[in-house]
């Protein structure tokens, strides 16, 4: 998801996988799981709350969608809706992480665009910072874009 504040900054969280814990983490947006019986707007509120502690924001529509296998250990099919989210922004809160989420994310914060384009680190989805102007500008795609896995 991408969670966006009134100064259009987006929270990123930087983490492993649980197959991937010696390696160097990477930054990405908010977001996790669809529990049994969810749809993935409330799979979206639930995780915002879960991830960051923010209870006050709206949901706008999904933009983009991805899907790819990763091994966690075993291969995983991924299938990611990315919706546009906005708040008026708040220091993240990680009172709702599960004992997984506090092993495996090292940092959660609020990136402007600038710092997004210019960093070295590697961001998920691939290719965050030159997709990220037209929601920020409040233009968003009639139906969701498929985005490349890599």
């Amino acid at each position: 998801m991408l969670l966006l504040d009134a100064a259009d900054r987006i929270l990123l969280l930087k983490g492993r996988l649980p197959a991937a814990k010696d390696r160097p983490g990477a930054w990405f947006t908010v977001g996790g799981g669809v529990e049994p019986g969810e749809t993935y707007v409330e799979a979206a509120a639930r995780e915002i709350r879960e991830e960051t502690g923010i209870a006050d924001f709206v949901l706008g529509p999904v933009v983009w969608v991805r899907e790819g296998v990763m091994r966690m250990p075993e291969p995983t099919l991924f299938k990611e809706c990315y919706l546009v989210a906005r708040c008026e922004g708040a220091e993240p809160d990680r009172a709702l992480w599960t004992e997984i989420e506090r092993e495996l994310i090292e940092d959660i914060r609020w990136w402007t665009h600038g710092d997004l384009a210019a960093t070295e680190e590697p961001v998920f989805p691939p290719g965050l910072a030159q997709r990220l102007p037209p929601i920020l500008a409040g233009r968003f795609p009639a139906e969701p874009e498929l985005i490349p896995w890599r």
